[in-house]
């Protein structure tokens, strides 16, 4: 039980790192573009673990090691669609689509693991889908709520719902293989190939001549590179793959769909970004799923198996 909330509270401090990303790598891509930004972020993270992890790698077996390769795959299109789609919406934005991928997690719960998720996690996950609603519209107030959803959907929020898709994935995939594997291996591996698939995709982009690569070095864009390779990669990834195994998925979908509310607070207090009263609400509803799933489950409420 203690390593259970151990995790929770683990999953609920990453999702704050996170939040911050999205301010950060926004300000950074003034100075850099999103695939070379990927490619720094992650290469960097992967060099500094190499010391650290690269033994558990080396006497890995072939299973943990496809089974990171898959991470990584899917960790990357994740990151750098959202990185992409970061460079045509706004910061608040990209946090809230993010959070959608609460919404696919139990459908890939569904495909992964053939396990039908508990009627008290779908309980959860109705509010924090009518919270996402209120935090994403463009109304004015309430009854305004569901006719602006849609209304200045562009292509940076496509790339963004996509990157939802593949960390919803990403999640479900990292609970099947964290159980089964030593988590260093998976971290190493995955953080590793998305660095080296940002360096390819990056060469690819100039060669093809869809963008020039953008790069110019200031203290700003070394923040952001600092802070997204130590605390959002190296740890938050580490984090997220030792314990995942503790948590459901779709328990962990709940808790880090907070992210887009950390994001709304820190570009408040950074970009200096209001946060209406929709954007409160959005966030009450949000809370209230997650804690709705936590009493259900300890209650034994709406769950599929019935108390013994």
């Amino acid at each position: 039980m203690t390593k259970k909330y151990t995790g929770e509270s683990l999953l609920i401090f990453i999702t704050i790192i996170w939040g911050a990303t999205f301010v950060i790598i926004k300000g950074a891509l003034t100075d850099i573009s999103p695939m070379l930004f990927i490619a720094v972020r992650f290469s960097i993270s992967g060099l500094l673990l190499l010391p650290f992890f690269l033994p558990s790698v080396l006497h890995s077996s072939k299973e943990t090691i496809k089974d990171g390769l898959i991470l990584g795959v899917i960790y990357f299109l994740g990151f750098a669609s959202q990185t992409i789609g970061l460079q045509y919406t706004t910061a608040t934005k990209s946090a809230f689509i993010t959070g959608t991928f609460v919404l696919f997690t139990p459908i890939f719960q569904l495909l992964f693991e053939k396990k039908i998720p508990a009627k008290s996690n779908l309980i959860g996950i109705f509010f924090v889908v009518i919270g996402l609603i209120f935090l994403s519209s463009k109304g004015n107030n309430a009854l305004e709520v569901f006719s602006e959803i849609g209304k200045g959907f562009n292509i940076g929020d496509l790339f963004t719902l996509v990157c939802a898709i593949f960390f919803a994935m990403y999640l479900v995939y990292l609970d099947i293989v964290s159980k089964k594997h030593d988590y260093k291996p998976l971290v190493l591996i995955q953080i590793s190939l998305t660095g080296i698939l940002g360096i390819f995709s990056s060469l690819f982009v100039l060669a093809a001549g869809f963008q020039t690569v953008k790069l110019s070095v200031n203290s700003t864009l070394i923040f952001a590179i600092f802070y997204t390779a130590i605390f959002a990669t190296i740890f938050a990834s580490s984090v997220q793959t030792k314990y995942q195994k503790i948590v459901s998925p779709t328990k962990a979908g709940i808790i880090l769909s907070f992210e887009p509310i950390f994001s709304s607070i820190f570009a408040f207090f950074i970009l200096n970004e209001k946060i209406s009263n929709l954007v409160a609400l959005g966030g009450a509803l949000i809370f209230t799923g997650l804690l709705a799933t936590e009493i259900f489950e300890k209650l034994n409420i709406f769950s599929n198996e019935k108390a013994s």
